[in-house]
């Protein structure tokens, strides 16, 4: 670089003037971007002056060399030239152009050839890092937590995804979780898909529980990209610990496994102990072992600082092995308005326990996505699981088998009771599960649990969808045609208050009925949403209140109009004049004729009232007290006095 260029640089500031701030893209002599055009094309030059370590954590360019002499660079107006000189107009472009959004360059082939710029292809390379929290679900990676029982695995995957899905108890001589469970982890700014597994028993004895969660793990260990190897640090290495880890090198031979030593919030006390158990957990042969609490919180930030290099590593290959374009890698955030009926369905299966729950919940998913055996109360997690059916998104909840809570009831199966009504709540739509054998064979359909279940969700206000599981034992047809005739009959006596509640008959060992069964909680869904106009229930209601017979005519009530306030359930209001109110035979006799005229049977209906009170026969209502007659006006001395 010549010292021409030095004093060139100098002529310019000294022209602008020291310390005062002037934009040179609005001078009429614009003569630093033409200056730095002139140069432009000494790309040695230049790239020498737009070195990174004349830039400082701030972005204010403090020290550049030139020919060995420092120069300091402090001038607002030479800043903003140089930071404009990649976009100036009159610089020729290269034959690749590169834009960076959003951890993404998009590289663009050009064809200069007659003065035509045509397109020859479009490139989306990423780069990190990598903004996951605008990466689609299915592209996420998948990490998984292992390790042998009661090491604080769902206790980890609560922290993860921030909340309290997963039961956590402590029960050393027994496994809390059997079914793994999936959600979204929010670690930092990192996101990917976490699994919580069942404890791991390596000399479980074949056909037993443990053994059966051991191959659901294994199946899922081979869907997974990572892996979270927990151990217990107050215990030690337990030789169950090393089990464990020859499993994961025998059935995960290339998974990413990184240790955490969990439980060790009380070993941060400087006596050394931390540091021994580390050293213990070398033995395992992943590396350095990692420190975490999952009830406090403590070390997330270090397995935040293991994970995220390995994360981001794979979600770049994944991006950019992707065909698609970033559009369709990305999810788009913006809001748009959808009808309620096609939202998310969020359906829970309900019912006593060894009824057939989660053999219909993998039947409908069409894979073993939750353990199922002959042992009552095998589930004990309200598993969740998202699936598509006709276009539609699902979620399925496979609860525990309900029973009434008691004073003898503790441990696991007290919580699951807790997190069985807690799914019933905040579902849609409410499957209850009966058990075709036991009808036949009790004579009655519903049993005191289960009819508790029923009116539950109708107070609720949640649509009810009756399911008669296990068809397939019933031999005689005379046996399944009197089952078929009297459970219909029997629920409606039992829950008289909803009439039409839809009834399938099904095998879910088989295979068979599982179509009809989402038919009728689809059907039942979109009548739980639905919508009526006022002027259509305006006109409805003047021909059902034509043909109520009314005992005293002098008494009946008059309703104005009737409207619908909410969905989800369909809520009514009906608005009456006088102070006579629509009685309970009345408010019936209308929820029974909207569920005729508007096919709205099988779903709770709910009817306000409210009173119109009537304008005083004489007229002296506020509103008649104005007239149209212009006011007098008095003229005085000083102004002017309306009255």
């Amino acid at each position: 670089m010549s010292s021409s260029w030095i004093r060139s640089l100098s002529a310019q500031k000294r022209k602008f003037g020291y310390g005062l701030f002037h934009n040179p893209l609005k001078s009429s002599t614009n003569s630093i971007p033409q200056f730095c055009i002139q140069r432009h094309r000494d790309l040695t030059t230049i790239g020498s002056f737009f070195t990174t370590s004349s830039f400082n954590r701030i972005g204010i360019p403090s020290l550049s060399w030139i020919h060995g002499r420092p120069i300091s660079i402090l001038h607002p107006c030479i800043l903003q030239a140089t930071a404009e000189l990649c976009t100036l107009t009159n610089v020729e472009p290269s034959d690749t152009d590169s834009c960076s959004d959003a951890g993404a360059r998009v590289e663009v082939s050009r064809d200069d050839s007659d003065d035509n710029v045509a397109t020859k292809e479009v490139r989306v390379e990423y780069e990190k890092p990598v903004d996951f929290t605008k990466v689609k679900k299915n592209l996420l990676p998948t990490v998984i937590l292992v390790g042998r029982p009661n090491v604080g695995k769902s206790a980890l995957f609560n922290r993860l995804i921030r909340r309290r899905e997963a039961l956590v108890y402590n029960t050393p001589d027994d496994h809390v979780t059997r079914d793994f469970r999936d959600g979204i982890a929010k670690l930092g700014d990192l996101r990917f898909r976490v699994l919580d597994s069942a404890g791991l028993e390596t000399a479980a004895s074949s056909g037993s529980i443990l053994d059966r969660t051991a191959g659901m793990t294994a199946s899922i260990l081979a869907r997974s990209q990572f892996a979270v190897f927990l151990i217990d640090v107050r215990a030690g290495l337990h030789p169950l610990d090393l089990e464990v880890g020859r499993w994961l090198r025998k059935h995960a031979p290339g998974i990413n496994i990184v240790v955490a030593m969990n439980k060790s919030e009380s070993l941060f006390d400087g006596s050394g102990s931390l540091a021994a158990a580390a050293a213990e957990a070398y033995r395992l042969g992943w590396g350095d072992p990692i420190a975490i609490s999952a009830e406090t919180g403590l070390g997330m930030q270090d397995l935040y600082g293991s994970l995220k290099p390995m994360l981001e590593d794979y979600m770049l290959s994944v991006l950019n092995n992707q065909e698609n374009t970033d559009e369709g890698n990305f999810s788009d955030d913006s809001s748009c308005e959808i009808e309620d009926s096609k939202l998310p369905l969020q359906l829970a299966i309900v019912g006593k326990p060894n009824v057939g729950k989660s053999t219909l919940l993998n039947t409908l998913l069409q894979e073993e996505r939750v353990l199922v055996g002959p042992e009552a109360g095998l589930t004990r997690d309200s598993i969740r699981a998202e699936f598509e059916f006709q276009g539609r998104t699902i979620y399925l909840v496979d609860t525990a088998g309900w029973l009434q809570r008691t004073k003898m009831e503790k441990g696991p199966s007290s919580l699951s009771i807790v997190q069985s009504r807690k799914s019933l709540m905040r579902a849609h739509v409410v499957a209850l599960v009966l058990d075709a054998e036991e009808i036949s064979k009790a004579r009655r359909s519903m049993k005191h649990d289960e009819v508790v279940i029923a009116r539950q969700a109708i107070e609720e206000g949640r649509g009810l969808v009756v399911v008669v599981n296990k068809m397939d034992l019933l031999k005689e047809q005379e046996i399944c045609d009197n089952v078929m005739e009297a459970v219909p009959q029997e629920i409606q006596t039992v829950i008289p208050q909803v009439t039409g509640i839809p009834v399938v008959f099904i095998s879910a060992l088989e295979g068979r009925g599982q179509a009809a069964v989402m038919h009728q909680v689809i059907d039942t869904y979109e009548k739980w949403c639905s919508r009526l106009s006022t002027a259509r229930l305006n006109r409805w209601l003047r021909k059902v209140m034509s043909r109520h017979s009314w005992k005293d005519q002098s008494a009946q009530p008059k309703v104005k109009y009737f409207t619908q306030v909410k969905a989800r359930p369909p809520t009514f209001v009906a608005f009456v004049s006088g102070k006579k109110e629509l009685s309970d035979t009345d408010i019936r006799f209308l929820k029974r004729s909207l569920k005729e005229d508007f096919d709205l049977g099988g779903i709770p209906i709910r009817i306000m009232q409210r009173n119109v009170p009537r304008k005083a026969a004489n007229g002296n209502s506020k509103s008649g007290q104005f007239t149209n007659r212009m006011p007098d006006r008095i003229f005085s001395d000083k102004r002017t006095v309306s009255v």
